[in-house]
């Protein structure tokens, strides 16, 4: 690939994170005010200081006046969108912009308001007819198929893929009972996961993300700047995004166990940042678990388990909050729901309280030392979809 990154130039330095759920008393707007203004008061600043906004959202938000406004402001705003990528989107448009030397210090927010639409994720209109070769199945039906290919492929049983996928669950739902912000805190058994009411397939209510309403935000600027405002920046090391050409449905050498367009964002984002083995230098990961086969897939095209083992892993609690890898260590989609454009902000905030220690003891990692922490999203379906990395660290070189 093309691209060079920005590696080490500029550093998140303030962030703020809503609880996510069901706020019928809130509406957008008042979701955005409070996670910018979490963040301006992290790193003592005034809105006014921000010079410019990248504001990311999926709903009926169409122009940057929808931050404007509720903020009071009269600032430069770009409205981005990029599937259930969009908040990660929001955060990679801003430090390039602020790495080109446009602006001092932008902010970048992800915000979503659904539980009020009836809808979840990504709500789509009337379509016209198409050719057959597109897909025609929701979204858990389609991450399903990943489960009995995976399965089939590398030789475990339906009773072991079902133990391996609650265990996913299990591990995201112990990790969001011990956080604050997430929409269910609350331990689920795995008798309970695996004996729940099914949805699609194999998948049971368990196996999929809840519907939340949501919004996150961080302060950027220039990495030399960075300690003029905190002792504790978080610097970025590798931004990676991936749109692929949605040729999987139509593409018989396509087998549902792997997602290459993130493997491909993951190996630019490692090469920027200087990962040669992201199983023993990356410290966590929020991984983008809308459905447990989704972060099974995910664990392998990351590089955290050989093609055919990562399901080894997973029982062994390699990727648990005390594992090896710690995954998910707020809770996940799982446990906070998928507010679309606030979900990848969310996961840039976990790492921001983690690798600056700010995590409170009771939900800290044991592997913070090796200093580098990674934010995956997804956007779409096995076959056809777009796909995020961000590698991020609190340490410069």
């Amino acid at each position: 690939m093309g691209s060079h990154g920005i590696k080490d130039q500029v550093a998140i330095i303030g962030m703020g994170c809503t609880r996510f759920g069901e706020h019928w008393d809130k509406g957008w707007e008042n979701l955005l005010v409070w996670s910018t203004t979490e963040a301006l008061d992290s790193v003592g600043l005034k809105i006014d200081d921000i010079d410019a906004f990248w504001l990311g959202t999926t709903r009926a938000k169409t122009s940057g006046q929808n931050l404007t406004q509720p903020l009071g402001i009269v600032k430069p705003v770009t409205k981005v969108e990029n599937f259930c990528a969009t908040g990660s989107e929001a955060l990679r448009n801003a430090s390039y912009a602020v790495a080109s030397g446009a602006y001092d210090v932008a902010m970048a927010v992800g915000v979503e308001k659904i539980k009020d639409t009836g809808y979840q994720g990504l709500a789509t209109g009337n379509e016209p007819p198409t050719d057959g070769t597109t897909r025609a199945l929701a979204a858990a039906a389609m991450f399903a198929m990943c489960a009995p290919a995976y399965a089939k492929k590398y030789g475990l049983s339906d009773e072991q893929m079902r133990e391996v996928l609650a265990r996913i669950s299990w591990k995201n739902h112990q990790n969001g009972a011990r956080n604050e912000r997430a929409q269910f805190r609350k331990e689920v058994s795995m008798d309970t996961i695996c004996n729940a009411p099914l949805m699609a397939g194999n998948l049971g209510i368990f196996d999929c993300s809840g519907v939340a309403d949501g919004s996150a935000a961080a302060i950027i600027c220039r990495a030399e700047d960075a300690h003029r405002y905190t002792d504790t920046p978080l610097y970025v090391k590798g931004l990676s995004f991936i749109a692929g050409a949605g040729t999987g449905n139509s593409d018989p050498g396509y087998d549902y166990t792997w997602f290459p367009e993130i493997h491909m964002a993951a190996q630019d984002a490692y090469a920027q940042a200087g990962v040669t083995d992201p199983r023993s230098q990356i410290a966590m990961a929020e991984v983008h678990d809308c459905f447990t086969p989704a972060e099974l897939l995910i664990y392998e095209d990351l590089g955290f388990a050989e093609r055919g083992t990562a399901w080894k892993e997973v029982l062994n609690g390699t990727f648990d909050l005390e594992g090896d890898l710690p995954v998910n260590p707020d809770g996940g989609l799982k446990s906070f729901g998928h507010p679309v454009g606030a979900s990848g902000m969310r996961m840039f905030f976990e790492n921001w309280l983690q690798l600056t220690g700010k995590a409170p003891p009771e939900r800290r990692i044991k592997t913070a030392e090796r200093g580098l922490g990674l934010v995956h999203n997804l956007g779409g379906y096995p076959g056809e979809m777009v796909s995020f990395v961000g590698v991020v660290g609190p340490e410069l070189g």
